[in-house]
């Protein structure tokens, strides 16, 4: 017993003096804050790639056949087909077919790099060639609160993503739907949410695409911000046009493309494929589809406005065949990610695919490896787009305050890893090699000294102390330690100037639009 009580009275100690250390270093991590905003990543490593060129023409051959004998449907509208069957194309009901090489030819005026203009020029970001941009998760009716639950969104939980996406350095947009504020009536919420992008961020964010009338306020707002002219000449917003996979184009997603490209902003044509439900099984069936679907939906951008710009996009996942479910993190979707940014690149359009993307229900494990194997695809793929890429759950269905938070902070990683190897006199530390020599270690030397900071990257979640360090903090998971910082900046929050008279300008257009329809829920 004796024994027992001198361990305990030395562990005391010991457990005193290092809660005093911790107490500090957690005061010195609250400080830090979010930190200064990084610029969009331009790429010095070499992209990852599966397919050689015999593979790759091959998918290209397949996709024409597919353009030609099967078609692709572009339903509900007229203009579309009349406009089809002007370029060329045989116009058969609702189906078109497409001759060899008409698509390619129709895409040779699309740019194969724009700027994404924000309102603080300074967070403007590049589409194309070495850029990689990130935005947060999108369209999910759901979030799981800093509180543990689950529950519908509202618009308040829409701000504070976007207030968050501001607020973090590795992000670059604000995004377009991070949530669907379900307590705003569906007529009216686009209004509210472009505001809440304008008002709360100046990081580049993405219009309405629930119907062409909610484009053109997507639109009319941008124009109260940039001015009329500048909109019409340059690219203030990305907007989602996602593919009816398989091979249909319906008259809702066609209606918000036509108004964006007429209006010169950028048209993200996205195939939603879960393999073995809405394309083959195989990752060359899958890859064939997409390039179909793309060539034939990206090039109808040029018949509405020759130059407007467009991007290759995928949304690639697989589903369970034992449940239907769709399944995250797996081999065969990185494989298509990776295969679908070659076939972009030989095209020249810039890139969408990836995210942080994952199936499980809670920030958990799961929720990790998941997200960690589509995002470094994202990254290796050379992929200049990336949506979900923070805050994504359940299969999309949720918006997480904890996982966005997780994620962004891998994102730092990621950008870190896109710097590749520093070969400058720096960066190969000879001074330091010399100084040391055999035997000796190199915490004190001068390179070190003046590297220290930043020489490695400094995760604010990651908990690398010891057992007892960890103990005496209170055993927080990851997931606690997210909830704890997501909570901090939500209270160091402060919005970005807006002029004044811009931001009356948007609440008087908002009133009349709200003002002349009654509410609709569905």
């Amino acid at each position: 017993m004796e024994y027992d009580a001198g361990m305990d009275s030395t562990g005391g100690g010991r457990k005193a003096r290092a809660g005093r250390g911790a107490a500090a270093r957690r005061a010195t991590r609250g400080a830090v804050g979010p930190g200064p905003s990084l610029p969009f990543i331009t790429r010095k490593i070499k992209e990852y790639e599966v397919l050689d060129e015999e593979g790759l023409s091959l998918i290209e051959a397949n996709a024409d056949i597919v353009l030609e004998e099967v078609g692709i449907e572009f339903r509900d509208d007229e203009e579309a087909l009349a406009l089809w069957k002007e370029a060329g194309a045989d116009v058969k009901g609702q189906r078109v077919h497409f001759p060899k090489g008409l698509c390619r030819e129709l895409l040779k005026t699309a740019p194969s790099k724009f700027t994404w203009h924000a309102r603080n020029p300074e967070r403007s970001v590049e589409i194309g060639g070495k850029g990689t941009v990130f935005a947060p998760v999108y369209g999910p009716p759901f979030v799981r609160d800093l509180d543990g639950n689950r529950r519908y969104a509202t618009i308040e939980d829409f701000r504070n993503f976007v207030k968050l996406a501001y607020m973090a350095p590795s992000m670059h947009s604000s995004g377009g739907t991070v949530c669907e504020p379900v307590d705003i009536a569906v007529n009216k919420r686009h209004l509210d949410m472009v505001y809440s992008h304008i008002r709360y961020s100046d990081k580049p964010f993405m219009g309405s695409v629930t119907a062409p009338e909610r484009a053109e306020d997507s639109v009319a707002m941008a124009k109260l911000v940039f001015g009329d002219d500048f909109v019409e000449n340059n690219t203030v917003m990305l907007n989602l046009i996602n593919a009816n996979s398989p091979m249909v184009f319906d008259e809702t997603m066609l209606g918000a493309l036509k108004v964006y490209a007429r209006h010169n902003q950028a048209s993200v044509v996205s195939p939603f494929i879960l393999a073995g439900a809405m394309s083959p099984v195989t990752v060359a069936g899958t890859l064939t589809q997409i390039l179909a679907e793309v060539l034939a939906g990206a090039s109808f951008t040029q018949l509405i406005r020759k130059g407007s710009p467009v991007l290759f996009g995928t949304f690639a996942a697989s589903i369970s065949m034992q449940s239907g479910a769709p399944t995250f993190g797996t081999p065969e979707p990185s494989l298509v990610s990776y295969g679908a940014a070659q076939l972009a690149r030989r095209l020249g359009l810039p890139f969408r695919t990836g995210g942080g993307l994952c199936g499980s229900k809670v920030p958990d494990a799961q929720a990790a490896y998941e997200s960690a194997n589509t995002l470094n695809t994202t990254l290796l793929a050379g992929t200049n787009f990336v949506l979900h890429a923070a805050g994504w759950l359940e299969g999309g269905l949720v918006a997480s305050y904890e996982k966005f938070m997780m994620d962004q902070d891998q994102l730092g990683m990621l950008q870190r890893m896109a710097e590749g190897v520093n070969l400058t006199a720096d960066g190969q530390a000879m001074d330091a090699i010399r100084e040391v020599g055999p035997g000796s270690h190199y915490l004190g030397c001068a390179h070190t000294q003046a590297n220290f900071q930043t020489a490695f990257y400094r995760s604010a979640l990651m908990d690398n102390n010891s057992f007892e360090q960890w103990e005496i903090e209170g055993q927080k998971r990851m997931e606690d330690r997210a909830n704890a910082l997501c909570k901090s900046w939500l209270e160091a929050y402060v919005a970005p100037e807006l002029d004044p008279a811009i931001d009356d300008a948007l609440l008087a257009y908002m009133a009349e639009k709200k003002a002349a329809v009654p509410d609709a829920f569905s």
